[in-house]
């Protein structure tokens, strides 16, 4: 006797294949993500890998301050949730103030970076830093009831 070809069977088993790596597909966005956000800061901090350097004390210095040690952060997953909400709102920042003004439409402004670094670091704020990282790590050794602070 033949199988029948279930479609309905073949999207479930694939939704569950996904569901078993979700949480590390997040862990891998947040990863890359950050790695790239990381050289905007370090093109405005240090001009590397290329750029030039912004005085510290102005805004786009604070804005490489953020990048690279947010970054870095986001990278290894440290203080992953509130780092993430502070970069949601810088590149929200961003956007509305270099991008927004040019034309309502990310793509037509230029804007498209910092729109989406805004609502992958909203995501990753709300949706935490997956397995791969040192919140997740830290959070397992606790004990019940220990709030980490």
């Amino acid at each position: 006797m033949a199988t029948k070809f279930s479609e309905a069977a073949f999207v479930t088993k694939i939704a569950e294949l996904l569901d078993r790596f979700s949480p590390r597909f997040r862990s891998i966005l947040r990863i890359t993500a950050a790695f790239t956000f990381t050289l905007h800061g370090t093109m405005k901090l240090f001009a590397f890998p290329a750029g030039r350097v912004f005085p510290l004390f102005s805004e786009m210095g604070l804005a490489g301050v953020l990048e690279t040690f947010g970054g870095v952060l986001l990278i290894l997953g440290l203080f992953t949730r509130p780092v993430a909400f502070i970069l949601a709102g810088e590149m929200a920042v961003a956007f509305f103030q270099a991008h927004f003004p040019r034309s309502f439409w990310p793509v037509i402004s230029g804007g498209e970076l910092a729109f989406l670094y805004c609502f992958t670091w909203l995501y990753i704020s709300a949706a935490g830093p997956g397995p791969w990282s040192i919140d997740s790590l830290l959070s397992r050794h606790r004990q019940p009831g220990e709030t980490g602070t």
